[in-house]
């Protein structure tokens, strides 16, 4: 299944599934889909994201980009943040944060260190 064309907001199933909730908005499958294609459901690492990606036809830039402010993001990414308690996944889709943790928000959920790999729409 490719990009999905508008995602919609998941809140992770449990506090180690941000990774399969981001997959889930990306490609439009359930959290319990994505779990299965990745082999797991707990933390998911970047092989697992990338390759569930590739397996599904969604197109991204193979990149890890730093980043600072919300102005320096492309159009749509996934985002790997250094939170105060852990490393996390999250969505940012067209101007908004879909976060697995927080909801949906106006800006970056608190973190120490951003990054994004870049999707293609």
């Amino acid at each position: 299944m490719p990009l999905c064309d508008n995602p919609q907001y998941i809140h992770e199933p449990t506090p180690l599934q941000c990774g399969q909730a981001v997959l889930a908005m990306l490609s439009g499958k359930t959290v319990d889909e994505v779990v299965l294609l990745v082999g797991t459901h707990r933390e998911t690492k970047l092989c697992d994201m990338l390759s569930f990606l590739k397996n599904e036809g969604i197109a991204f830039e193979n990149r890890r980009v730093q980043v600072n402010d919300k102005s320096e993001l492309p159009e749509i990414c996934i985002l790997s943040l250094e939170t105060p308690r852990c490393w996390h996944w999250s969505l940012y889709f067209r101007g908004n944060f879909l976060d697995p943790e927080h909801g949906i928000l106006d800006d970056f959920p608190k973190a120490n260190r951003k990054y994004y790999w870049e999707i293609k729409a």
